[in-house]
């Protein structure tokens, strides 16, 4: 995760190059081969990751009102095999892939957004649900959706009302979620002044189900301090 200038980036049909790392589709599974370095420790994080999708998806979703910003999942169904040596990690399961892009700032469009992601057992099926809150008098945007291993997708249940959740143990972030009583965090896994992502347990159908969640704030992303803040988070190299 380090920006780097133009010169050190290229791109070609199916691949993406930047610095020493690189990703790479060659037909049936991106292959990504990391070379960075961790902040604030610089330790070295080397190794490959190959994702292969069940079936590509072209399901593509505005998150504004004038559709500045769009979010799809392009392998909401697949698999994944890590194998880092440095750190010496190693393992595989079901994965998820998507992508989101813009016209402008993410910072314009909204005051924050809660995402979920929920799988099936067997990683065939994937439900998203976003939860975007506008900036000024915009409206913004409910999307709750269902993806299947060959693709497809459907409108997903309609889902519960906001509930709040505890917040962000270290930065404090407010936290909610689309989900029945009861729903809460089992784990957060990333705590920054502007961002949380957090493993959360919810009631579904009688069952209990885990999902993966996340929340944005805007609104502290635009703080100078935090600003100031991000270099040390994501180096930059000229």
């Amino acid at each position: 995760m380090t920006e780097r200038g133009a010169r050190h980036v290229q791109r070609e049909r199916s691949a993406f190059v930047v610095g020493p790392s690189r990703m790479a589709w060659d037909g049936r599974a991106l292959e990504i081969a990391l070379d960075e370095r961790s902040v604030p420790w610089a330790r070295a994080v080397r190794g490959t990751l190959r994702l292969q999708p069940h079936a590509l998806c072209t399901f593509a979703a505005s998150l504004d009102a004038a559709g500045r910003h769009r979010w799809g999942p392009i392998a909401p169904c697949a698999r994944i095999e890590v194998d880092l040596q440095a750190p010496a990690l190693r393992w595989s399961g079901a994965a998820y892939f998507d992508s989101n892009e813009g016209d402008e700032p993410i910072e314009r469009a909204f005051t924050r957004w809660d995402w979920l992601r929920t799988a099936s057992p067997d990683g065939c099926t994937t439900t998203v649900i976003y939860d975007v809150q506008a900036t000024g008098a915009e409206q913004g945007a409910f999307i709750a959706r269902r993806f299947d291993a060959d693709g497809s997708d459907h409108a997903a249940d309609a889902a519960p009302a906001r509930r709040a959740l505890a917040p962000a143990p270290l930065w404090r972030i407010a936290r909610s979620v689309r989900a029945g009583e009861g729903a809460h965090v089992l784990r957060t896994l990333e705590d920054t002044p502007f961002y949380a992502r957090s493993l959360i347990e919810m009631p579904s159908g009688g069952e209990r189900e885990l999902a993966v969640h996340e929340t944005l704030d805007t609104l502290r992303l635009r703080s100078r301090v935090v600003q100031a803040m991000l270099p040390w988070r994501m180096p930059r190299r000229r």
